[in-house]
């Protein structure tokens, strides 16, 4: 009978540790990815580049304007933060990766096409405007 009691507490808490890393898990990805991120584009000056490429592209500019006339408390997030949570939940760790190697490294047309083509067929309509709104307010800082 203690032998049975024993068990059934051990498996009770590998259950919870199990149910708690299933919820809490994709907030810290995000959160650790958000974070490497914000300090790597800060640090190397790479926003500001990133600014004067999408000022050079007008293609990047009219996706990143359909955000600017719209009521963001009606999206699925309002935050940097929430953003990279919805998209650690929908993509793995190494297409984000990927993503921003290439950010780095410069893309060509066809680059920024196939990322616009993987974001849209993954995310829905409301998620898409929400990211452009979160582009739209971070260029206009």
């Amino acid at each position: 009978m203690k032998l049975i009691k024993v068990f059934l507490s051990i498996f009770v808490i590998v259950v919870i540790i199990g149910i708690a890393a299933y919820y809490f898990a994709p907030k810290l990805v995000a959160d650790q990815v958000m974070d490497k991120v914000a300090v790597e584009l800060e640090n190397s000056g790479q926003l500001e580049n990133i600014k004067q490429e999408i000022s050079n592209d007008p293609q990047l500019q009219a996706f990143i304007e359909e955000g600017e006339n719209v009521d963001s408390s009606k999206l699925p997030f309002q935050t940097k933060e929430e953003a990279t949570r919805v998209l650690a939940k929908k993509f793995k760790i190494s297409d984000i990766q990927d993503i921003q190697a290439k950010a780095q490294d410069g893309m060509s047309a066809e680059e920024k096409q196939e990322i616009f083509n993987k974001l849209e067929s993954t995310l829905t309509e409301e998620e898409m405007l929400a990211l452009k709104v979160l582009a739209y307010k971070e260029l206009s800082k």
